[in-house]
């Protein structure tokens, strides 16, 4: 997989390959392609080191990191900040908190990761990557972005929840209803048939609005 050079106007999408690159991080050189083999990956960018938003998320992920771990999703952070000022700070942090950030923060002074994934947002800011996460699935796939602005800290709930939503619609082939959460009812897919409708409309083991909407239980 090589590395990609993107405009920088435009910015990766929802089912693009994620981008390639190799970069300095705080667990050592990481070439994105050969990261996380057969797992997922949660990637996400905060403003800078040493601020209280984002240390307040980092910690966040770092006191879940069990919880990713469960679910084969490895965790990657960046900020454009250099090596020795994320030591700084996780070594800070761990001071004062107790709580260790314990995957890879990528070092990104030159800002080649941030504008290759869009999380350089120059009417946000010119030098600070905004608050983005890419969830990327085990074949490298982008499969859910979300961006926040400088001054607003990201939701932990919502960021797992959809990680388990996305893994849950891969394994059984469905989709999700507003506000799903685990253990709740799927939607089964439409028919795209007559036959298939009629089929539907029979089935009595479905919860039925209509044929349009059915939703099961896993």
């Amino acid at each position: 997989m090589e590395e990609q050079i993107l405009n920088p106007t435009m910015m990766p999408r929802i089912g693009d390959d994620a981008p390639d690159f190799t970069a300095v991080t705080t667990k050592g050189q990481v070439t994105f392609s050969e990261f996380a083999k057969d797992k997922w990956v949660v990637m996400f960018s905060h403003p800078a080191d040493f601020t209280p938003v984002c240390t307040t998320e980092m910690s966040g992920f770092a006191t879940r990191k069990a919880e990713f771990d469960e679910l084969n999703t490895e965790l990657i952070g960046l900020s454009i900040d250099s090596i020795h000022a994320h030591l700084a700070w996780v070594d800070n942090v761990r001071k004062n908190t107790g709580v260790y950030f314990d995957f890879p923060i990528i070092a990104d002074l030159d800002m080649k990761v941030s504008k290759l994934y869009g999380m350089l947002q120059p009417n946000e800011s010119q030098t600070a990557a905004v608050r983005a996460v890419f969830f990327i699935d085990p074949k490298k796939k982008i499969r859910l972005i979300m961006y926040y602005p400088l001054n607003v800290g990201r939701n932990m709930d919502e960021i797992i929840r959809v990680l388990k939503a996305l893994q849950t619609t891969d394994k059984f082939g469905v989709a999700l209803p507003l506000n799903w959460t685990p253990g709740e009812k799927v939607i089964v897919p439409p028919p795209k048939t007559l036959d298939e409708m009629d089929a539907r409309i029979k089935d009595d083991s479905l919860e039925k609005v209509d044929f349009y909407l059915a939703k099961k239980t896993l």
